[in-house]
């Protein structure tokens, strides 16, 4: 099956233009089922396979520990493989056709409130070496909901604070344009201007958010001063990029945004992962009226 593995995530990277993170997760999945498929039941082909051997493989993986999610991701791979498989003709019958997504219980995403997320951000002393830099970008995450990947790849020639609007290109390569609050845009100026020039380096490229060797910061490393800051505010929550996206998105529909227009800037392609964030604001509206009403 290795071979028609690679195929299939050739066809991810070049005609689907999917991320490298969404490949090597598949890749990762799909690798591991026909492992177990050529140790335990000797079958080295897609087209040997069928739904009781699928479901057996599952239900092994879910004694095994592995929660809901991670056994829908396993699914979702196996039917957009053999689905693959079927077109190309090297599968003659799709076995997953009758094999159902497990249902799993959406939590609501955590938020910081308002007062929390600026004492976040005041907390970077722009005087600090790289503070104008980490003020930034915290800035951004909360004034733009961008996702982390978004922000480290964030590009000069795609920034425009006149206009107060970012270009980012999201999951499944699409690229859509956000609005930079006036804050958010003033920072990254400061930045612009006093920092990163000190940063660049020869082989330095367009890239908004520079590390002191004049590269593009990893994903990883802008965890990891997220972190960082937060230890440093005093806030006792787990603080983390994503989280200021969550933040951005509640605090917009707390204050009236359509849900449609969120989506948008966002980029979900589904209003449905959008609608969450309306639970969210209901529990906050169910807390203070629980809190502040005479009979509640």
């Amino acid at each position: 099956m290795e071979a028609e593995i690679d195929a299939f995530i050739r066809f991810l990277a070049v005609e689907r233009g999917l991320s490298e993170n969404y490949q090597l997760s598949t890749q990762r999945s799909l690798g591991e089922f026909a492992a177990w498929c050529a140790a335990r039941k000797e079958i080295t082909k897609a087209s040997q396979v069928g739904l009781p051997l699928i479901s057996e493989y599952l239900a092994e993986r879910k004694r095994g520990g592995l929660s809901a999610s991670s056994i829908k991701l396993i699914v979702v791979a196996l039917k957009i493989f053999f689905r693959f498989g079927t077109a190309q003709g090297f599968v003659r019958k799709d076995p997953t056709d009758a094999l159902s997504l497990p249902r799993i219980e959406r939590s609501l995403p955590e938020t910081l409130n308002e007062l929390q997320v600026e004492q976040l951000l005041e907390s970077v002393d722009g005087k600090a070496p790289l503070g104008l830099r980490d003020r930034a970008m915290l800035e951004l995450l909360y004034a733009s909901g961008l996702r982390i990947s978004e922000l480290a790849g964030a590009k000069l020639e795609n920034l425009n604070l006149e206009e107060g609007v970012v270009r980012v290109t999201g999951k499944g390569n699409k690229t859509r344009l956000i609005p930079v609050g006036r804050k958010a845009c003033a920072a990254i100026a400061a930045y612009l201007e006093e920092e990163r020039p000190r940063l660049v380096k020869g082989r330095t490229g367009s890239e908004v958010f520079l590390s002191v060797r004049g590269a593009r910061l990893t994903t990883v490393r802008i965890w990891q001063i997220v972190k960082a800051v937060a230890r440093r505010s005093g806030l006792e929550l787990n603080v983390y990029p994503h989280l200021l996206r969550h933040s951005f998105a509640t605090h917009l529909l707390g204050n009236g945004a359509d849900l449609r227009i969120i989506q948008e800037m966002l980029g979900h392609a589904d209003i449905s992962t959008t609608q969450v964030y309306t639970h969210v604001d209901q529990q906050r509206l169910k807390a203070v009226h629980h809190k502040f009403h005479p009979r509640a």
